[in-house]
């Protein structure tokens, strides 16, 4: 018999309500690679997926199969080709995939038919829903090379799969395509995941691989993960990398979470599957497991200039007036205006949030965050902490406190936790009011 401790389970539940009401109703395209399969993953992936189907998500999965495919050729005496970080497919690698196809197809569909009591699949009901969905056409010749039977995905049933996805059904795709005349072409899976999910305008695309995300060093392992990428933060990093050969090169999943944004796909996320319930950790918790490439839109969310000031102004004056901001005088805004992030709309400030590094202590504050009332509750608050983070990690600090006497609950949330003021760091510590007596909350950045 488990032990369920309240302290712990209740608040952590009640911690992810929100997130069960955002997503319910929600359509997920998730791309699971062939080696997350190969490596035993392929269960308790599964039991993820249904809770997410249990909470009402409507959800469309592709799995790839290139380790399975390699392992048919192998076993058929016959050697791998790739090009362009796509295989070659000859009529015996056609084969192969047919069989690879057939298998995993099989094995999928039978981890959803699970109902062993004491597991997540206990009392589940999950219909799994496969066909023709995708009509393919030839890659063709690409600089010299001859593709064969390697194709692009042409158009995507979208009706179809939406019908499946609304009567409760988890749509299952393989990385097949047929063209009108009845010719196979072997597709990819992130192609096939990226067209599905800008065909169906997806709220998520999700990629489970062998990456962990995109490190802000993308060359260096060692680095940490950039929880989230702006889709022009993406293209610029692209413009940076060489081209991708392989999954576990940085580009390979990027270069997709950006053509489905592009396409309409408002987030698009790559996860390790080394690492257990990664798909639950990136949608039921603030930071998530690894990155995350948004469509902004028209809503800009970038570094002050001094044309911002009085923006900045604007915005935050009505918050000193009831007390829950302190008063900064409009000098030190101007001075420290490159301090500021700020959330942009038409032209409109409508968040800001300021970053005051103490490098002597590896520390930095954050500070005036601040989002309009008539954008409250979109995200705003959440994009502007991840961005002063962003800028603290990059400045090589260890973490980021805030001070505050009204918000404590919503950094706790994120991460934060309560210090004595007698931790700040000693230049900040001589500025601490302690009339005002603001709590002091801390969060490690790893």
């Amino acid at each position: 018999m488990s032990l369920v401790f309240p302290h712990t389970f209740v608040p952590w539940f009640r911690a992810v309500a929100p997130y069960i009401h955002a997503y319910r109703g929600k359509t997920f395209v998730i791309g699971l690679a062939g080696e997350a399969i190969a490596a035993g993953k392929l269960n308790t992936f599964v039991q993820d997926l249904s809770i997410l189907h249990a909470m009402g998500l409507k959800l469309v999965l592709v799995h790839g199969f290139r380790p399975q495919v390699n392992e048919q050729l192998a076993a058929k005496g016959h050697v791998s080709r790739y090009s362009h970080g796509v295989r070659i497919t000859d009529a015996v690698a056609l084969d192969a995939a047919q069989e690879a196809a057939g298998q995993l197809r099989f094995e999928i569909e039978a981890a959803f038919s699970q109902g062993l009591p004491n597991t997540p699949m206990a009392n589940a009901t999950v219909r799994v829903v496969s066909g023709n969905f995708l009509t393919a056409q030839p890659l063709g010749i690409v600089d010299g090379v001859d593709f064969q039977h390697s194709g692009l995905v042409r158009r995507v049933d979208q009706a179809a799969i939406s019908r499946a996805i609304e009567i409760g059904a988890v749509v299952l795709l393989s990385p097949f395509g047929f063209s009108p005349t009845g010719e196979a072409f072997n597709l990819t899976m992130e192609e096939v995941a990226t067209s599905t999910a800008i065909a169906l305008q997806a709220d998520k695309l999700v990629f489970i691989g062998e990456v962990a995300g995109i490190r802000e060093k993308p060359d260096d392992t060692d680095s940490v993960i950039d929880t989230e990428l702006s889709l022009a933060e993406a293209k610029r990093l692209m413009a940076t990398l060489p081209a991708p050969q392989g999954p576990t090169e940085p580009a390979f999943y990027l270069q997709h979470c950006v053509r489905a944004c592009e396409g309409g796909v408002e987030r698009s996320h790559i996860l390790p599957f080394a690492t257990d319930g990664a798909l639950l950790l990136e949608v039921f918790t603030h930071d998530g497991v690894g990155t995350m490439v948004v469509d902004e839109k028209l809503e800009s969310l970038r570094e002050a200039t001094a044309d911002d000031v009085a923006g900045i102004i604007q915005l935050i004056e009505p918050f000193e007036r009831d007390g829950t901001l302190v008063r900064r005088e409009r000098t030190e805004i101007e001075r420290d205006v490159g301090n500021y992030s700020v959330v942009e709309h038409d032209g409109i400030i409508f968040g800001c949030a300021a970053l005051y590094p103490y490098p002597e202590a590896r520390t930095a504050e954050m500070a005036a965050l601040t989002v309009s009332p008539l954008s409250q509750g979109q995200g705003d608050g959440d994009r502007l902490l991840k961005r002063i983070e962003h800028r603290a990690r990059g400045a090589g600090l260890q973490s980021l406190f805030v001070l505050t006497t009204r918000t404590m609950h919503w950094f706790i949330k994120r991460g934060f936790t309560q210090v004595d003021p007698d931790w700040l760091p000693e230049a900040r510590k001589r500025k601490y009011n302690w009339d005002r007596r603001s709590q002091v909350l801390v969060k490690k950045l790893n």
